[in-house]
């Protein structure tokens, strides 16, 4: 078997109970993973390289630095034909999303994690990780970007979106449906993910960028303090398909006027964004004075492709809906 890398980087799939505390903690090497496999048998040669071991609300835009630069690496050596990298499940969608708009490769990158610790009887990790491992050395995986794989399903990174905070089943696409799955130790795809973009990290750092959330009775005031901190771009978490009340959308105005690019992306699950409505906060209003539309993306997934356009120097409004609506 071709010889896969393991990256790690903390979150419940390398977190077992303190005896002290009783509370879970990222403790576990990828020495430690692959040692929990040994009852699948043969798993091939597996190089380990442990990144960062941290719960998943603590990774952080420096971590994501260093974890894209060791996959690039490991991508471009002609004896790795694919990657893992297992990662918490809090914020797993984001650095897939990360990874598969940043690494430049046709090698299978898969992510996985788990929602059930090594204590528990149940423990989700093992079974996982070892069907990451076969999707890494499928031949039908090349291509497809970067992947996310639990519970014997294979999501896109795009679409992937964690919808339960406990059930194994928690990662899903959304209205485009899984890539494909793992039944019986084969890999199947039914289908592949046309939406693929690359933006090149080109610096050691990325901006900052804000979420700023849109409710019944906001103020805007959320969104200048955001600019006052120095957000170099700000995705709106609007409701509908990209709407703001009024002192919002004075607000985003604001904004604008500095020339600090503002995403419009939308709080509902499902039908993404677009241009419509008259009334002021509109998002065909908005867009008229230079926002950008998210289209499917959660406003998450919205700010990270912000902050690689802006490092790219893609910043200007016709290249951002260019990079969104592709």
């Amino acid at each position: 078997m071709q010889k896969c890398a393991l990256i790690t980087t903390g979150g419940t799939i390398v977190s077992r109970i303190d005896p002290a505390t009783g509370l879970a903690m990222p403790v576990l090497s990828g020495a430690d993973l692959m040692a929990s496999l040994k009852p699948y048998g043969d798993v091939g040669v597996v190089e380990i390289h442990d990144v960062v071991r941290v719960a998943s609300p603590q990774i952080s835009l420096p971590d994501w630095v260093a974890i894209h630069q060791r996959v690039q690496a490991l991508a471009q050596r002609d004896d790795i034909a694919g990657i893992v990298v297992t990662h918490g499940t809090s914020t797993l969608e984001e650095t897939a999303w990360f990874l598969d708009l940043a690494v430049d490769t046709p090698k299978p990158i898969v992510v996985t994690g788990a929602q059930r610790n090594a204590s528990e009887p149940d423990f989700d990790g093992p079974r996982n990780l070892y069907n990451a491992l076969l999707i890494c050395r499928s031949e039908q995986a090349r291509g497809q970007g970067v992947m996310v794989a639990l519970n014997d399903h294979i999501n896109a990174a795009r679409e992937a979106t964690k919808s339960h905070t406990l059930d194994v089943e928690t990662f899903q696409s959304g209205e485009w449906g899984y890539l494909g799955a793992i039944v019986r130790q084969k890999v199947t795809f039914h289908r592949r993910s046309c939406r693929r973009l690359h933006v090149p990290l080109r610096a050691q750092s990325l901006p900052q960028v804000d979420i700023v959330p849109m409710y019944v009775g906001a103020s805007g005031a959320a969104l200048r303090a955001a600019l006052q901190d120095g957000a170099a771009g700000i995705v709106v978490q609007a409701v509908a398909s990209g709407h703001v009340n009024e002192a919002l959308f004075d607000a985003v105005l604001q904004a604008r006027q500095r020339d600090v690019p503002v995403v419009l992306s939308t709080r509902i699950p499902r039908g993404g964004t677009r241009a419509g409505y008259g009334f002021t906060g509109s998002s065909q209003l908005m867009l008229e004075h230079g926002a950008v539309l998210a289209g499917d993306l959660s406003p998450w997934k919205a700010r990270i492709l912000l902050m690689l356009a802006i490092q790219a120097g893609k910043a200007g409004t016709a290249q951002l809906r260019q990079l969104f609506d592709t």
